[in-house]
């Protein structure tokens, strides 16, 4: 799974990217459990997915940033990429440093083009 994790850090937030290729929608639900376990500390995990057997379903979620600044981002590279039956997840540990809508759309597209690089 080495490459499928990217990690990078902007005004003191960690942002870690995951990327799992999907075999099922049950796949989703049990990653990011897993991601939320393992990384308990971590203040949002936000993802996108786009996912195509017979019929494309896709979902994102801010996890609690504000709308639009992580999810759509995320699902916006993933479908720019032509992407299909793959997951992208970040973790983000808030540095403390706010970064404005702006700055988070630009650091969870970051992210995610990074691990799908």
């Amino acid at each position: 799974m080495e490459n499928n994790i990217f990690e990078l850090e902007i005004s003191k937030s960690r942002f870690i990217a995951y990327k799992l290729d999907l075999n099922s929608l049950d796949d989703v639900k049990g990653f990011l459990s897993a991601l939320k376990k393992d990384h308990k500390k971590a203040r949002h995990v936000c993802y996108a997915y786009v996912y195509n057997k017979e019929v494309i379903s896709e979902k994102c979620s801010d996890d609690g940033e504000p709308s639009g600044t992580a999810g759509y981002p995320i699902l916006n590279v993933i479908k720019k990429k032509n992407l299909t039956n793959v997951l992208v997840a970040v973790v983000r540990y808030f540095g403390g440093i706010k970064l404005g809508a702006g700055g988070l759309t630009r650091a969870y597209t970051k992210a995610c083009a990074g691990v799908l690089n």
